[in-house]
């Protein structure tokens, strides 16, 4: 993998990010010449094929961050031409308007317009038929493919192979299972090979070609692991990863049964410079008052659906527990009867919760209830992106309940999170354990990238209507 901007970017991700950025580049350049052909060369109303470059750039632009949106390049997706395809879909039909008015605007007359749009669509699909399976598949998909070998052989190492298979098939493999001196002879049949102990490690990298190795085994002291040889290793060019380390680089959190503090306090990560705090705040109250001016409209649908089914109060204050745990009142629409919590005990909301009424169940399905809070981002008091702020008393449960949930309070709670757009709405203690898993990802590798990336899948999440609420 590689680091971007505090941000593990798998190579293979990057191959497929350039290969689609010229394939779509060439389909309006392709577009443009089938329109000259077609209408002839002398038209003085149609551009020269070689003042079609610039609306191919911005189809390829267009398309390429609508394809981001809607999750075509997420590790779980990898290698999937049908789930490409049916994005390249939803990506068409979402960009028609907008590029058409673009080309319609600037560089075509209206039929030309239109005739460059539908071709550039068509040829799209062609080529990525044409193009992503000899590239990125089939054979070809192993020369992209990191072969990992596994130092352990007990439940850790196992999960390691399953999370690899289920969610990054095809950015790693695993080659293999070395024991360590700790481990109990396996119950059942290993999804990939078991090394004998006696077999020198680094033999077995060289003979197997090891790009990478996860030492999966929590108890490392009294021999349970070949350190001289990991250590060799390393120093031929091996990366040697923890169980926590490549649990971050894979699925984009931070495992709490096998974190430790000298992880967090010795590692990269949790950046909070003068630079990323001005540029974050920058970013939210640009952001912010864009979607105000944008959103206004549904704003006001939102409050006279509400008032009409439920009256008065349309939004109501709840306190929850900012940076640093300093306390402030939160701003949403209420979705929510009146009486919900008439005794005054704070509950967490179900799935299913039967003090929802049909307006709240529509706006939070919809993410509409959560609008407000773009008050509280230009009060500086929340981000646009950030954890999920807690009422004060689950707070109390969950820091006595779960290890290093305080570190969340480090940054600003945010309007949307990566907990919200990786993991379903949680309401139960083990559900927010997952949640805060994700959290202290974000809290440890925050930057300007991974915030647009949230508010990318924040609109994926929105329109599909993924994740209960």
């Amino acid at each position: 993998m590689i680091r971007v901007f505090d941000q593990y970017v798998p190579t293979r991700t990057l191959l497929e990010l350039s290969t689609d950025l010229i394939v779509l580049t060439f389909s309006g350049v392709l577009a443009g010449v089938t329109l000259t052909l077609a209408a002839g060369l002398h038209d003085p109303n149609l551009p020269g094929v070689q003042l079609t470059v610039l609306p191919s750039a911005i189809f390829a632009g267009v398309m390429l961050l609508l394809y981001i949106t809607f999750g075509a390049y997420q590790r779980d997706r990898v290698n999937s031409l049908r789930m490409l395809l049916l994005c390249a879909l939803i990506a068409s039909m979402v960009s028609v308007g907008p590029l058409f008015f673009i080309y319609f605007k600037l560089f075509f007359p209206h039929r030309y317009a239109l005739r460059f749009l539908g071709l550039a669509y068509c040829y799209q699909f062609v080529l990525l038929v044409l193009v992503r399976q000899p590239v990125l598949g089939g054979k070809a998909r192993q020369l992209w493919t990191r072969a990992v070998l596994v130092v352990g052989s007990g439940p850790d190492a196992i999960s390691v192979a399953v999370d690899i298979a289920s969610q990054a098939s095809g950015v790693y493999r695993v080659a293999g299972f070395y024991p360590s001196g700790h481990d109990p002879e396996p119950a059942g049949t290993l999804p990939a090979p078991l090394f004998r102990r006696e077999s020198p490690l680094d033999d077995l990298v060289r003979q197997l070609g090891i790009d990478e190795i996860v030492v999966a085994v929590r108890e490392q002291r009294g021999g349970a692991i070949p350190l001289r040889q990991l250590l060799e290793c390393r120093t031929q060019g091996i990366p040697v990863h923890s169980l926590a380390t490549f649990s971050e680089r894979l699925k984009g959190e931070v495992p709490l049964d096998s974190l430790k503090a000298s992880w967090m306090i010795y590692g990269h990560g949790f950046s909070q410079g003068v630079v990323r705090t001005t540029v974050k705040r920058l970013f939210d109250i640009m952001v912010s008052l864009s979607l105000l001016l944008m959103l206004w409209p549904v704003m006001l649908l939102a409050t006279l659906a509400i008032w009409l089914e439920d009256g008065a109060p349309v939004v109501f204050r709840q306190e929850r527990v900012g940076r640093f745990g300093k306390p402030f009142m939160v701003l949403k629409f209420r979705s929510m009867r009146k009486d919900a919590e008439m005794d005054g005990v704070a509950r967490w909301a179900q799935a299913n919760d039967n003090r929802i009424t049909r307006v709240g169940r529509f706006i939070r399905k919809t993410r509409i209830d959560e609008l407000p809070q773009l008050i509280n981002v230009l009060k500086g008091e929340m981000s646009l992106v950030g954890p999920r702020p807690e009422r004060p008393s689950f707070v109390e449960q969950l820091t006595e309940a779960i290890p290093y949930y305080a570190i969340r309070h480090s940054v600003k709670p945010g309007v949307s999170g990566w907990a919200q757009v990786r993991f379903s709405y949680g309401a139960s203690l083990a559900e927010a354990r997952r949640k805060l898993q994700f959290d202290l990802y974000y809290v440890k590798n925050h930057s300007l990238l991974l915030d647009v990336q949230i508010i990318l899948e924040t609109v994926r999440v929105v329109i599909l209507g993924e994740g209960a609420r």
